[in-house]
């Protein structure tokens, strides 16, 4: 979980430095929500016991449930955000 943390702290922390950026249409809002969930997350591995993580996912968010739904919000987000890169015009 340690490894995990410090990684995930790193992508999120280098997205928030890179691209905080709260103005200019949903692709770039979105970009920088999910900078901010992966820096938190990180945080939340690094810091919580894994007692209290599984707490959080298996009771609180129903991951187990809920599987398909979260599954399919990530893929919709990747998506978007995939779409959205390709077909931004570089400045």
């Amino acid at each position: 979980m340690f490894i995990l943390g410090v990684i995930t702290l790193a992508a999120g922390l280098a997205m928030v430095l890179a691209h905080n950026i709260w103005s200019g249409g949903a692709l770039v809002v979105v970009v920088t929500l999910v900078g901010w969930v992966t820096l938190s997350k990180g945080l939340s591995f690094l810091f919580l016991s894994p007692e209290v993580e599984a707490e959080f996912f298996l009771r609180k968010l129903h991951y187990q449930q809920f599987f398909y739904m979260y599954a399919a919000i990530s893929l919709v987000l990747g998506f978007y955000l995939t779409y959205g890169g390709f077909r931004s015009i570089s400045k």
